[in-house]
């Protein structure tokens, strides 16, 4: 199993609720591929620096980090492109941790 970092942007337009509810759903989804979430970070809602389309002008950004064999990814992409609730996702590899340096 590989570990990726996940940014999702949320759609939010018209509601501030609902997203515990669709970022269970994210994590549900990612265990059902056969992957293990790690961390869910919810990062708020941001204003988008340009905007495509006037109907959505900020998202509620979310990053996610978790483990999943890397032919499962390219199911997740496809499945979370077709959630109208989630506006933008991108998937890349997780750094490793940075080991400590030993004082000397």
């Amino acid at each position: 199993m590989k570990k990726y970092e996940g940014l999702f942007i949320l759609n939010t337009a018209g509601r501030d609720e609902g997203v515990k509810e669709v970022v269970d759903k994210v994590t549900a989804d990612i265990n059902a591929a056969g992957g293990r979430v790690e961390t869910v970070q919810k990062m708020d809602k941001r204003p988008f620096s340009r905007i495509a389309d006037k109907k959505f002008t900020s998202g509620f950004f979310v990053n996610v980090i978790f483990e999943v064999n890397e032919t499962a990814i390219s199911g997740l992409r496809s499945k979370f492109a077709l959630n109208d609730e989630i506006f933008r996702v991108i998937f890349t590899t997780a750094p490793a941790p940075k080991k400590e340096i030993a004082a000397k």
